[in-house]
């Protein structure tokens, strides 16, 4: 395989894991069979050539965007919530937008597990591919891959807002879909305690979103730091055994004169 054939790997496997994924993969679903087989058709696409070099900074932009909503939620229901201990129920117009910021914090959870998935996935599409890939030291604790370090990040996260959920005394079903969310919050929304609930809730797991978005940030940047390590190590074989055949070719020839001349003897 040609050097810009494996760097066009390395760095669209990164920028597809946060564009071009189906939908329902950025959910979760789907699982990596499916996911690796949408991952192998792209690989193949010679448009991967106009991404080299872009993916580190857009996957670090998308993941500090979304960290930067989820602060911004964050401070803003703990807006409403100084609002509403000053008032005896919160405005629809103000609830309204308060709906908009809870469903925008659907989306960043819903946004992570599919930088985590999708990234997982291209590992997984590069150890299959590559032998090198495969045997490479990732430096990651327990022999564990950057496949299954990003399936327990997800993990984490997703028993983590089921915590905070349950401590509230609602189930993850409920805030499952876009439209069971709203559903759920029409009904907290018609008295003061179940808006305080809401409020306490969104500004939990917006708070818990940041913390979850720096520890993916962190993984996302060791897996390209160590893919890059292992494609500088696959170039720099693929000289050596490039310099080491032109070496033999040009080597010059042994002088057929200087030895004993073959004549005959009579």
């Amino acid at each position: 395989m040609s050097r810009s054939s494996l760097r066009n790997i390395m760095f669209g496997a990164a920028v597809i894991a946060v564009y071009a994924l189906p939908p329902g993969a950025h959910a979760g679903g789907g699982g990596l069979t499916g996911g690796a087989t949408e991952w192998t058709q792209l690989l193949n696409n010679g448009e991967l050539v106009s991404l080299v070099g872009q993916s580190t900074t857009q996957i670090d932009n998308q993941i500090r965007q979304i960290t930067q909503l989820a602060e911004q939620i964050q401070n803003q229901l703990r807006i409403y919530q100084t609002m509403l201990q000053n008032t005896a129920q919160l405005p629809a117009h103000v609830w309204s937008d308060i709906t908009g910021d809870l469903a925008r914090l659907q989306s960043v959870v819903t946004k992570a597990r599919g930088i985590s998935f999708s990234m997982g996935n291209a590992d997984d599409v590069l150890t299959a591919r590559f032998k090198s890939y495969a045997d490479f030291k990732t430096g990651l604790p327990s022999g564990q891959s950057f496949s299954s370090t990003y399936r327990d990040w997800s993990t984490t996260n997703r028993d983590t807002i089921a915590g905070t959920l349950a401590a509230a005394g609602l189930t993850a079903e409920q805030f499952a879909s876009e439209g069971s969310t709203m559903t759920q919050l029409k009904a907290m929304s018609e008295t003061s305690d179940g808006q305080m609930k809401a409020l306490q809730v969104g500004h939990e797991i917006a708070a818990e979103q940041v913390a979850q978005m720096q520890k993916l940030r962190g993984l996302v940047a060791q897996q390209m730091t160590m893919m890059g390590t292992w494609y500088a190590s696959e170039q720099a074989n693929r000289d050596l055994a490039q310099a080491r055949r032109e070496s033999l070719f040009d080597a010059t020839a042994p002088s057929p004169h200087g030895g004993q001349t073959m004549e005959p003897r009579w």
